[in-house]
């Protein structure tokens, strides 16, 4: 499995934009192969600002890089290429990560 990490920080009150525009269904993400899902979380900091973790799992690293290269994702940032970043978001990281070991609840024993 491979992850990607994009942590945004936000101002107060705004996260909600963020987990708004990462949780619509129906994303072309979605549909894409080996895309697996995404979590979005949101952390209160300091007074003043919230930061928001979204994280894309991928069946592999090679899924994603297709979905990076995909017609789909190139428009989607082709349309947004020279705006302005929203005034809320004060910054933006991103990481990857190669999953080693993934961990569920334990079976019940009968």
């Amino acid at each position: 499995m491979f992850v990607i990490l994009r942590t945004m920080t936000v101002t107060e009150g705004n996260s909600d934009k963020i987990v708004e525009r990462f949780s619509k269904p129906g994303s072309l993400v979605e549909q894409q192969p080996g895309f697996i899902n995404i979590e979005i979380m949101v952390k209160q900091t300091r007074r003043g600002e919230e930061e928001v973790v979204i994280l894309f799992r991928w069946e592999s690293e090679e899924a994603w890089k297709n979905w990076e290269k995909s017609d789909a994702h190139i428009q989607g940032h082709r349309q947004n290429a020279g705006q302005p970043k929203p005034e809320y978001v004060l910054n933006v990281t991103h990481a990857r990560y190669d999953v080693k070991a993934v961990k569920g609840a334990a079976e019940p024993t009968v």
